[in-house]
Formats: structure tokens, sequence, C-alpha cells
């Protein structure tokens, strides 16, 4: 196998209202691929999905929907099928980070980001794998972090949501061998998106460089269309430095690397 043919294609895309989901949608779009865009915010997307249809001829979808809502895979597979969809690949962009001593964060909100980052990520993917391997011509992205690969103060379920996410996938690209199913997990460091005024610091990219959603995408979808793809991708040759000293250092040397440059905020 080779490049990935997009033609005919429908992709769903989470967290398609921002940022690198929204890239993943142009250029998806591009390539040929009926997108259906899930996110919050109904406005934002209807926009996007007037855009792409514009540009492309491709059909694209907006389904709103809250993804730190319980069971949003079965949500979306009913959805999809009520609309007479046929998803052949699904990006899982969704996601969002908390900063701050995890003895101070608010439970709730730690709550809604494992449900958003960890639950429904694997909800979605579990909705729609199935008919994925059985197509045998999409991709299954799931955008996991630098942070998975180091633990992060200040930032701790957040880095290990994360962790999760890229374990979780590259065990998925083992399973789905020979299916014709590309499976990757997706590493961006600090990117240029709406990722810090969630959080609601800068503190939280470390003083490192941002990558832009352009940067990101292009490595995702460059790898995806090598002919033998690998497990999981890092964006970014500093981030890949980063992440081969982590795993050269020991576990303690690592956490106060990381704890060095992730500074909680002052106490209100």
């Amino acid at each position: 196998m080779s490049a990935v043919d997009y033609h005919g294609q429908t992709t769903l895309i989470t967290g398609a209202s921002a940022g690198i989901g929204v890239e993943f949608a142009r250029r998806i779009a591009q390539r040929g691929s009926h997108v259906v865009l899930v996110a919050r915010r109904r406005e934002r997307l209807e926009k996007l999905a007037a855009e792409l249809t514009a540009a492309h001829g491709i059909r694209a979808t907006a389904i709103p929907l809250d993804l730190s809502l319980p069971a949003a895979g079965q949500a979306l597979a009913e959805e999809t099928a009520r609309r007479g969809l046929s998803v052949t690949s699904v990006v899982n962009n969704a996601g969002f980070g908390t900063f701050g001593p995890f003895h101070t964060e608010d439970p709730r909100r730690l709550s809604e980001e494992i449900s958003v980052d960890v639950a429904n990520l694997v909800d979605i993917t579990r909705a729609f794998i199935e008919p994925l391997r059985a197509s045998g011509t999409g991709v299954l992205v799931n955008v996991a972090s630098m942070a998975a690969y180091l633990p992060v103060p200040n930032m701790a379920v957040y880095a290990a949501a994360k962790a999760f996410v890229l374990h979780f996938t590259e065990a998925l690209w083992h399973e789905s061998r020979g299916t014709g199913l590309r499976v990757l997990a997706l590493s961006p460091g600090a990117t240029d998106t709406e990722f810090f005024d969630v959080v609601g610091t800068d503190g939280a990219d470390g003083g490192t460089k941002r990558q832009s959603p352009q940067e990101v995408v292009a490595t995702a979808l460059r790898t995806l269309d090598r002919r033998t793809p690998p497990p999981s991708v890092i964006s970014g040759r500093l981030n890949r430095v980063m992440a081969s000293l982590g795993r050269a250092s020991s576990r303690r040397r690592a956490v106060m690397m990381m704890g060095a440059t992730t500074t909680a905020p002052d106490p209100a």
C-alpha cells in the first residue's frame, strides 16, 4: 500500500471547531473525503461545513455534540446512521487540559477532562472501528500529545490521559494489521491553538516554541501515506528529542525535568 485514497470516503472528525481539528477537516476534504464535523459549537461547525462544501464539492455534515457527556460513540453512530452516512475514517482530535496542582483542581472539571480525553475517545473508537476495519481503506487517528511520553507536574491528569491514548492506539495498530485500516497515534507538542486559552495559562507550554496546526496535520497525513506507517508519530524534531531524553532518563530525573518547565499558576 502507498498513499491513502480519501476520495469517496467519509471521515468523522471530533474537536472540529478549532485548531488541529479544523486543519484536519480542511486537508482531508481537499483530498476528496466527505467529512462529519463534531464539536459543541454549532455556528462554527456549520460555517466550516459550508466552506468545505463550496471549496471541494464534498458533503460536509455538522453534528453539534458535547463530548463531556457519556456514550458519545453510541450517539454519533446513531446520528450518522440516521443521516445515511457510512463512516470509513475517524480522527479523534477533541481534548482539553487543566493546569495546576492536583489537590486544587475542580473535581467536576477533572471528570469532564477524563470523559473527553479518554472515555469518549474509547467509546467513539469502539462505535466505529468495526465498519472502519470492514471498509479497509481508511484511517483511525487518535490525537495524543508530547505529554504522553513524560509525567507532567501541574498537568497530572492530562498527561496521564494522553499516555492512555498513546498506548491504547498503538495496541489497536497491532490489532488492525492486515485489515487495510491505518491506525496512528499523533503526538503534537505545544501548538498554536485555543488549548492554552482553555487551560488558562501560557505556562503550560513549558516555554517551547509552538507549532502551527498545519505543521501537525501535515506530519500526520505524511506518516499515514507511508507504505508501512508506524503506530505513532511525534510532530516536531525538538519534541522527538525531548521524548528521547525522557526515555533515556531515570524516572526521577524525567519528573524533575518536566516539573522545572511547567510552572504552577499563582494562587488566587
